[in-house]
């Protein structure tokens, strides 16, 4: 018996819905896990105590569970990242979209692409072997491990997240718009500044975003150069300890089911309402003033 076209469509339908609501079901289980795994915690301190507390000591007796410390040196080394890689980002994107030739435009493009591949256990063994050492010896610091070490790291890793989404969004302004400019008398760079990058603001705003949620959630490079000390930093060559580094240095020592494997979760839950919100404003920007045509400019 033969498939009508109509049951083959409904067949597709259908196997691509089961696909999507699976990665549905299967996020939603992560966050339930997290929570349900998180929320004890809370029986012991309360949630301004965890929030706002600057002492993080889980194995004394009695236990400190403040992760303010975590938190400052998350946002710390996350801004510090977002300054140096998103100049960098737009500018390489530019320079991709709108003056590299096609032919030098496939040269380095690739190379950029190519940081994004690298391991972060690779960019953090550079950290540690290569920049570290240089920035002990440039600086006169007791330790090259440190939030700027960090925050260079994590730059390097946003970049191509921050190049690859603002070309495609430079890439897509319409000809038309680039053309009415250079007729009315504007200079390239004038068109670059007063209509390209106006135009593709959205999708430059979210590669953003996007550059700064993957560097506050990257755990093996913050884990490896940051320098681990749960402390507030007040200068760029503090050791810091990030709630990724946290939670990777000492859920394997946390007894099962204990108050600091608990306090663990919890940052965890934290770190990932962090990272949501990033994506949730990542979405709103996309959306907001998503371009359909020439005249929605």
């Amino acid at each position: 018996m033969l498939i009508t076209r109509r049951t083959k469509d409904r067949i597709i339908h259908g196997t691509f819905f089961a696909i999507a609501a699976s990665c549905v079901l299967v996020l939603f289980l992560i966050m339930l896990f997290l929570f349900i795994e998180g929320l004890p915690i809370f029986k012991v301190v309360s949630v301004p105590d965890f929030i706002f507390g600057t002492a993080w000591y889980p194995t004394d007796d009695p236990a400190d569970f403040g992760i303010l410390p975590m938190i400052a040196a998350s946002f710390s080394v996350t801004l510090l990242s977002s300054l140096i890689a998103i100049p960098l980002g737009i500018m390489t994107a530019i320079y991709l979209a709108e003056i590299a030739t096609p032919r030098m435009r496939n040269i380095v493009k690739p190379f950029v692409e190519m940081l994004q591949a690298l391991p972060s256990v690779v960019i953090g063994f550079f950290g540690m072997v290569v920049v570290a050492p240089l920035m002990q010896e440039w600086f006169d610091i007791p330790t090259g491990l440190n939030m700027l070490n960090a925050s260079i790291m994590l730059a390097f890793m946003a970049v191509p997240t921050i190049t690859s989404i603002s070309e495609d969004a430079i890439f897509s302004v319409p000809n038309e718009m680039r053309e009415a400019s250079l007729a009315l008398g504007a200079t390239k760079w004038q068109t670059i500044a007063n209509v390209v990058l106006p135009a593709s603001l959205t999708g430059i705003s979210t590669a953003v975003i996007l550059g700064m949620a993957r560097s506050i959630g990257e755990t093996m490079v913050v884990l490896m150069v940051a320098g681990g000390a749960a402390m507030i930093p007040t200068s760029i060559f503090n050791p810091v300890r990030p709630m990724p580094a946290s939670i990777a240095a000492e859920m394997a020592e946390a007894p099962f089911q204990s108050d600091h494997y608990y306090a663990l979760f919890a940052t965890g839950m934290v770190l990932f309402l962090f990272t949501l919100m990033f994506n949730v404003l990542a979405a709103y920007f996309a959306e907001k003033k998503k371009q359909v045509g020439v005249a929605s400019l």
